[in-house]
């Protein structure tokens, strides 16, 4: 019996000395919390020892602009700015510091100043043909600026056969600009596609050709011009001559019939191969066979003629040849001429355009032709070379220099085709041994 009771008595006093086993888990949970705490306070502390860059930035930036200084204003009065106002200020209002001035614009606004000097009270109608590029309305723009009182354009893409309507824009904005600046349509003369073929034998080919024809005298129509200039076409080889010019004059007189106003300018041509028209004969012929005569005419290319074998150097070969027009064609009918030099000598049949005094033919006879009153009236378009760089300024000075040459009277006899063509031949030999 004692011994139970002693048993009893000792578990009673283990009870008591052991603690409760919530009492643990609380004691457990505030031991954790304090581990945290501790591992907490040890971060911050470890942060406020050695921070990080980005918070170093942030600092220094927030420090930066809630710092304030006093600054004087204008009018004497002290004001309490950022320093971020104050960076403000010295971009716009600091002393002795102009104002910020705007960036030009890369587009530059087009001025009269800078139109080259177009002469008055003239009978030469002087001018070169001109980029259409960006809109049609742009080609008065840059014959302005080459000092030009006639010019020729291309219509269209001269070597696609498709092309996209003209704008209603600017086709008003063309019109404007030629009464705005004096451009009669009688010294404007757009030029035809170079694909074009009229004297094709091969119907489906020549309805093409007629095709593209017929829109650009449409287009002549909607700019309110009245001259057409092409080229009248080749056999081809497969028909004869006669056949061929009968195709051309064919086709003229259709599309005169469907349109209301405008000319058909035919051009002379080089002769090389079976093309159509590089004698005289040969365009009295066509226009023979127009039906409606004023609404036909020609066009003159003294690099053509002169590559055709009819010359111009001299007075007397020059008077030769315009008597051999005016007996088979006749001035009435000349509507245009294209002053080009000659790279190559009479008679050779190839067309190689060269700047005016500096080919075969000579300054003389360009003196000659701004001096005969058959050719007033008319536009005069220069079809020359141009370099790579500043079209307009070469046909400014072509211009200037064709202007000059009225009211000389004496001859010009000097010759630099020789030095010209050599130094060209160097650079092109140059040029392929770079390549």
């Amino acid at each position: 019996m004692l011994s139970l009771r002693r048993s009893e008595r000792l578990c009673e006093i283990r009870k008591e000395e052991s603690p409760n086993k919530n009492v643990k888990k609380e004691e457990k949970k505030e031991g954790k919390e304090r581990e945290e705490t501790c591992s907490t306070n040890k971060k911050r502390k470890r942060k406020d020892i050695k921070p990080n860059k980005k918070d170093k930035e942030v600092k220094r930036t927030k420090e930066n602009y809630t710092k304030k200084k006093a600054a004087k204003s204008e009018d004497g009065e002290t004001k309490v700015l950022s320093v971020f106002n104050q960076r403000i200020l010295y971009y716009l209002k600091l002393e002795n510091k102009p104002e910020r001035v705007e960036k030009k614009s890369r587009k530059t606004k087009i001025t009269q100043d800078m139109f080259a000097k177009r002469l008055s009270n003239i009978t030469k109608y002087v001018g070169a043909h001109v980029s259409i590029s960006g809109g049609v309305q742009n080609a008065i723009t840059n014959s302005l600026f080459i000092g030009g009182n006639a010019f020729a354009v291309f219509l269209r893409n001269q070597r696609r056969w498709t092309a996209p309507p003209l704008d209603p824009k600017n086709i008003e904005a063309f019109r404007e600009n030629c009464l705005q600046h004096n451009y009669a349509s009688k010294f404007i003369l757009p030029h035809g596609s170079y694909l074009i073929n009229l004297g094709n034998p091969d119907q489906e080919k020549r309805e093409k050709s007629y095709q593209a024809f017929l829109e650009d005298l449409r287009r002549c129509e909607l700019l309110g011009l009245t001259l057409y200039n092409f080229h009248p076409g080749s056999t081809v080889g497969n028909c004869t001559k006669e056949q061929s010019i009968q195709h051309i004059a064919n086709c003229i007189n259709r599309a005169l019939k469907e349109t209301s106003n405008v000319t058909c300018v035919i051009e002379n041509m080089a002769g090389s191969g079976n093309i159509i028209g590089s004698r005289f004969e040969e365009l009295a012929d066509i226009i023979s066979r127009v039906d409606d005569k004023n609404r036909v005419g020609v066009c003159i290319d003294t690099c053509h003629a002169f590559a055709a074998g009819y010359d111009l150097r001299t007075n007397k070969a020059y008077e030769e040849t315009m008597q051999e027009f005016s007996r088979h064609i006749g001035f009435q009918y000349l509507r245009g001429m294209h002053l080009n030099d000659s790279e190559t000598e009479l008679g050779s049949l190839r067309d190689r355009h060269a700047n005016i005094g500096k080919g075969h033919i000579g300054l003389e006879a360009f003196r000659l032709i701004m001096n005969d009153d058959r050719l007033n009236e008319i536009p005069l378009i220069l079809e020359t070379p141009i370099g790579p760089d500043d079209e307009l300024s070469d046909y400014h000075k072509e211009i200037e220099l064709l202007y000059g040459l009225i009211g000389k009277k004496s001859p010009i006899t000097t010759n630099c085709v020789k030095t010209h063509i050599t130094e060209k031949n160097k650079a092109k030999r140059k040029s392929k041994k770079s390549k």
